[in-house]
């Protein structure tokens, strides 16, 4: 989708932000800015824009029904900011604005990082199974060095609050279902009253990105991560829980779900075990209670998916496959309530 200063992507002024970077940023632009939506994204809006010499990427909030604690520009520029000088890969952030009369909503323009974000088990099988475990292996070891990262040392010491984080999360995504509840979902409630029922202790918190998977890194020519996207969700907490995610993402119950990433099954990309292992390796973590954390990721995708579904039924948010977003969520509850059963 292309855009003009006459033609401006869905939630995004051209001529406004170009007047708002002059202002704030003199001499960074050299013309009139033009962008497009770049696909993939489920929930905040992501842009594409150039002034016809520099790249950058813009975030906004979806273009309604913000739910509270949800979509925070200011949680998300910080986060990356403060992770600029680490191991984990990110890009550079340019700027945040908080004031939403400028484009509509608070959002942040950072570098545009070159990369690919594999989706699909056809893009990673165009590479070979030696060149895609590779990939695999390396968001692994950078889901390490993310969870290796001192808060403390980074300025991110009151980024969350890890006391009580697990229970927390259960009540979080409890709120969100019940803000974009519209439809009857058998079994949802069930899932939700089986995960509190045994919550486990936690390890020591770390930063933790919160929507962790394959699509969601940048990867360069030579198969090296060269940045970690979408940080919205990001927050101090259980690391296990970005593991567990992982996992989910790559669970048979994803299967012919086409809002969601098929990249693991690409022939060479490891199972659930093998990344169970390298990540237990790397990080020296007890990982034995990981069924309840996976039973967790299974809730929190429904709701997710849910609220996505809810705001396209609403008209208040837009990108492909959206009309089918909601068929996911009955499987995911199914694929959450068999796993915590062992099934």
């Amino acid at each position: 989708m292309g855009a003009t200063s006459e033609t401006n992507p869905p939630g995004l002024d051209l001529p406004r932000l170009g007047a708002y970077l002059q202002a704030q940023r003199p001499g960074m632009l050299s013309g009139a800015l033009t962008g497009d939506v770049i696909a993939g994204g489920r929930s905040n809006l992501t842009y594409r824009v150039t002034d016809g010499h520099g790249r950058w990427v813009v975030r906004r909030p979806p273009l309604g029904h913000v739910l509270p604690t949800a979509h925070d520009m200011g949680r998300e520029h910080r986060v990356v900011s403060a992770l600029a000088d680490t191991a984990v890969p990110v890009p550079e952030t340019v700027l945040l604005c908080e004031d939403g009369d400028v484009i509509g909503a608070p959002f942040y323009v950072m570098e545009y990082v070159e990369g690919v974000p594999y989706r699909t088990a056809e893009e990673l099988d165009a590479l070979g199974p030696a060149r895609t475990g590779g990939i695999a292996a390396a968001m692994i070891d950078t889901l390490v060095d993310l969870h290796a990262v001192d808060p403390k040392n980074v300025g991110l010491a009151d980024f969350g609050r890890p006391e009580g984080f697990l229970e927390r999360q259960l009540r979080r995504w409890s709120k969100q279902l019940e803000a974009s509840r519209s439809r009857e979902l058998p079994g949802i409630d069930t899932l939700h009253q089986r995960l509190s029922a045994r919550i486990p202790a936690s390890p020591e918190p770390t930063i933790v990105h919160g929507d962790y998977r394959l699509d969601n890194l940048l990867v360069d020519a030579d198969d090296r991560i060269t940045a970690v996207l979408d940080w919205e969700m990001s927050t101090l907490g259980d690391p296990l829980t970005d593991l567990a995610l992982i996992i989910t993402y790559s669970s048979a119950a994803m299967a012919d779900t086409s809002s969601v990433s098929n990249a693991h099954t690409a022939e060479g990309y490891p199972d659930a075990d093998e990344i169970i292992a390298r990540y237990a390796r790397g990080s020296g973590r007890d990982v034995s209670a990981l069924d309840w954390y996976v039973g967790l990721a299974f809730f929190k995708l429904a709701v997710i998916l849910e609220g996505i579904h809810y705001r396209h039924s609403k008209g208040q948010t837009v990108g492909e496959n959206f009309d089918r977003i909601g068929d996911a969520v009955p499987r995911l509850v199914d694929g959450g309530l068999r796993y915590l059963s062992g099934s």
